[in-house]
């Protein structure tokens, strides 16, 4: 099984996307916004196209949200 289909992963592109449609913003205004195009934003969202962390750095950022919010299984920092 890959990881884009585990239920972790299934949990974190979920929460992806609810936190752009939080952001009031659809796919292709986030990836404008983000710097890349609409079919971009969909393969990530699919789990096709996996974020690296700076990514989510960055999109977190965008939607205004702390990263841990896309992965809460993330140990606390200490």
């Amino acid at each position: 099984m890959g990881s884009a289909q585990t239920p972790e992963y299934r949990r974190f592109l979920t929460r992806l996307i609810q936190a752009r449609e939080d952001a009031g913003l659809k796919q292709e205004e986030a990836a404008k916004l983000f710097g890349q195009d609409q079919p971009w934003m969909s393969k990530v969202e699919r789990g096709v196209r996996r974020l690296d962390v700076i990514e989510l750095s960055k999109l977190a950022r965008l939607y205004k949200k702390p990263a841990r919010y896309f992965v809460p299984e993330f140990p606390p920092e200490q």
